[in-house]
């Protein structure tokens, strides 16, 4: 073999083994489907408060806490206002909820809004609470849906369809009904929103536990758009 053919050969090897080289830095496995992103970890404090309620008239599925942002869920946190303690404070424009506690602190849970979470503002005052409230559009709300509203004129008894969820508190000022709800809801990923429709509604876990919490005479605050966040950092969950 002269040397001539000789250095043909080795570049022929050469080309031959590169596949075999180049193969070694492509990633394995199909490449057109992208990996799952990891779940993200739900604390176990928190998986236990929103579990599943099976003692209620009703049944109160769990939530998927991973379809929720973790600032909405009920935690203790420090609290930067002039509020009492007793009373309840809502953050519309934030989708906050707070009930103030003593030592500058306060149980905040998260909230979703409708149009008149942001039309209502300023003081009122819990008159009545009611579990798996019965639901009576408005006439407005009927004329508005007519086709989703006017089958309910007369009332929807409470259960799992029912737009209020398992609680409400209804909010007076003056002794006249402001038609200000604080009340569940059985869709949990409009917390933390701005729905169509609604007051200020609630994961049902949660009103439950405010229900419990609050008596009838309870001052409320209805923050306007524009004011001071009251959040000063948060603590961690509360059962």
């Amino acid at each position: 073999m002269t040397h001539k053919d000789a250095t043909r050969l080795s570049r022929r090897a050469f080309v031959a083994g590169l596949p075999l080289a180049l193969g070694a830095c492509v990633q394995t496995g199909n490449p057109g489907i992208a990996p799952e992103p990891p779940r993200r970890r739900i604390a176990p404090a928190y998986l236990a408060m929103y579990a599943a309620i099976n003692d209620e008239p009703h049944p109160v599925p769990a939530i998927d806490l991973t379809k929720v942002d973790d600032r909405y869920f009920r935690q203790i946190v420090a609290f930067a206002g002039p509020e009492q303690p007793g009373s309840i404070v809502v953050d519309p424009q934030r989708r906050f909820l707070y009930l103030v506690q003593e030592n500058g602190e306060a149980l905040r849970y998260g909230c979703g809004v409708g149009r008149a979470g942001f039309d209502y503002q300023g003081e009122a005052t819990v008159a009545r609470k009611a579990a798996w409230p019965r639901w009576t559009p408005t006439p407005n709300m009927i004329r508005l849906d007519p086709e989703r509203n006017l089958p309910y004129r007369n009332g929807m008894e409470g259960g799992p369809t029912n737009p209020l969820g398992a609680r409400a508190l209804y909010l007076y000022r003056n002794g006249r009904d402001t038609l200000y709800r604080i009340h569940g809801t059985h869709q949990p990923w409009s917390i933390g929103r701005s729905v169509s429709s609604g007051c200020v509604r609630m994961f049902n876990h949660d009103i439950i536990d405010l229900h419990r919490r609050v008596p009838t005479g309870t001052r409320v605050m209805v923050l306007p758009h524009g004011s001071a966040d009251r959040t000063a950092g948060g603590s961690g969950p509360v059962a």
